[in-house]
C-alpha cells in the first residue's frame, strides 16, 4: 500500500498540473513529489516517530491538565481581543470572514459530525439568513438586532421543511436531496426579481448599530463576530454533552441500536437540522451586514463543499477541530494569493493527502481513540 502511494500521489499531482503548465512541468511535479514522499517515508521510519510521540505526549498533557488549559485559554482570548489594535484592516477583514466560516462549519458539524447526516446544500441556509436580513432591512426598515432572531428562525424553519421529507432517506440519497435544495434556493434567489432583485443582488444594507451608534467599522464588527463565535462554541459544546448530543452520537454510530434503546431517531435528526441551520442563519446575517450587499453568486454549491471540507479537515464531530479547519481553509486563499491560479489545485492536493495519511482530520484522533477503546 505504501509503495502504491509513492506512485499514485505524484502521478495524481502531475496530472492535475498538466493542463496548466504542460508536460515538462508535470514531469517536474512528479519527480519533486516522489522525492518528497520518499524523504518523508525515510524520516518517518528512522526519525519522526520518536519526535512525534514526544509532541503528541506534550499535547496530551496540555489538553488533559486543567491548570495548563485554564492558563492557555485566557491568553488566547486576550490575544484575540487586543488584535484589532495592532492589525491592519486587511487582516481584520480576513479574521472576520474566518469567524463567519467558523459559525457555518460549526452548524454543519452538528448535522454531519454529531448526527451523521450528509448535507451538501448547507449554503442554502446561509443564503436564507443573509437574504432575510437584506429584505427586512431594505424593504421594511428593520435593523440588525431585530432581524437577528428573524434570520436564524427563517433558516431553522427551512431546515425543518427540508428535513421532514428528506429524513426518510439515508446516505447518498439524503445528500442528493440536500444538494437539490441548495440549487433550488440559489435559482429562486436568482430569478425572483421583485423580492431579491435577481442576479443584481440587494445593496445598501445597513450595518449594525447600538443605541444609535453605528458599528460599521471593521474593529467594531470584529468584536461582534468574535462574541458570536464564542457564544456558538459554548452553546454547541453544552448541547453536545447533553442528552440530545449523546442521542445524536448514538444515532450516528448505529441508528438501529439507538432506536432499540428508546431513542426517537426521527425526532433527534430534526433537532440536528434545526439547530445546525440556526447557526447558518446567524452566519448569513453577519455576512450580509458586513458586506452590505448580497447576491446569489455568494451562495453556490462550491460554498457548501468548502464548508464540508472545513469539517472534514478539522475532524468530523470535534468542535475545536472544526474551528481550526474553518480557520485554516478561510485563511489559506489569502496565504496563496500570490499563486491565485493554482489555489484550488493546491487545496485539492492537500485534501487528497489528508484523506490518505490522516482521514480522521487534524483534530480527530481523540474521538477515534475513544471509539476504539469503547469497542
Amino acid at each position: 500500500m505504501k509503495g502504491n502511494r509513492l506512485i499514485v500521489i505524484p502521478l495524481f499531482a502531475a496530472l492535475l498540473l498538466l493542463p496548466f503548465k504542460g508536460i515538462q512541468a508535470a514531469v517536474i511535479m512528479f519527480i519533486t513529489v516522489s522525492a518528497g514522499l520518499m524523504l518523508i517515508s525515510f524520516l518517518r521510519k528512522y526519525r519522526i516517530p520518536e519526535g512525534f510521540n514526544k509532541i503528541k505526549a506534550g499535547l496530551q498533557i496540555i489538553t488533559e491538565n486543567s491548570s495548563i488549559k485554564n492558563s492557555i485559554i485566557p491568553l488566547m482570548m486576550i490575544a484575540f481581543l487586543v488584535s484589532p489594535i495592532f492589525l491592519k484592516d486587511y487582516y481584520l477583514d480576513v479574521l472576520i470572514i474566518s469567524g463567519i466560516y467558523i459559525l457555518l462549519a460549526l452548524g454543519l458539524n452538528i448535522i454531519v459530525g454529531f448526527a451523521g447526516l450528509l448535507n451538501l446544500g448547507f449554503a442554502a441556509y446561509y443564503a436564507i439568513g443573509a437574504y432575510a436580513y437584506a429584505i427586512a432591512n431594505t424593504k421594511f426598515g428593520l435593523g440588525f438586532w431585530p432581524s437577528l432572531p428573524l434570520s436564524a428562525m427563517f433558516a431553522a424553519i427551512a431546515g425543518l421543511i427540508v428535513a421532514v421529507p428528506a429524513l426518510r432517506l439515508r446516505g447518498d440519497y439524503l445528500a442528493i436531496v440536500t444538494l437539490g435544495f441548495g440549487e433550488i434556493v440559489r435559482l429562486v434567489l436568482n430569478n425572483w426579481d421583485s423580492l431579491t432583485n435577481g442576479p443584481n443582488g440587494i445593496t445598501e444594507i445597513a450595518p449594525p448599530s447600538l443605541f444609535g451608534f453605528s458599528l460599521g467599522k471593521l474593529q467594531h464588527y470584529y468584536y461582534i463576530v468574535f462574541v458570536f463565535v464564542l457564544l456558538s462554541v459554548f452553546i454547541i459544546r453544552r448541547v453536545e454533552l447533553s442528552r440530545i448530543g449523546r442521542a445524536w452520537k448514538a444515532i450516528r454510530e448505529n441508528e438501529i441500536a439507538a432506536s432499540s434503546t428508546g431513542i426517537n431517531a426521527t425526532k433527534y435528526k430534526l433537532y440536528a437540522f434545526i439547530f445546525g441551520t440556526f447557526w447558518a442563519g446567524i452566519a448569513g446575517i453577519l455576512f450580509a451586514a458586513k458586506m452590505r450587499f448580497v447576491s446569489p453568486e455568494s451562495f453556490t454549491f462550491m460554498e457548501s463543499v468548502l464548508m464540508l471540507s472545513m469539517v472534514i479537515l478539522g475532524g468530523i464531530g470535534n468542535i475545536y477541530g472544526v474551528v481550526a479547519g474553518a480557520f485554516i481553509l478561510a485563511l489559506l486563499p489569502e496565504v496563496l494569493r500570490g499563486v491565485h491560479d493554482y489555489r484550488m489545485l493546491i487545496l485539492g492536493i492537500g485534501l487528497v493527502l489528508l484523506m490518505l495519511f490522516r482521514p480522521q482530520g487534524l483534530w480527530g484522533g481523540h474521538y477515534r481513540r475513544n471509539k476504539k477503546c469503547s469497542s
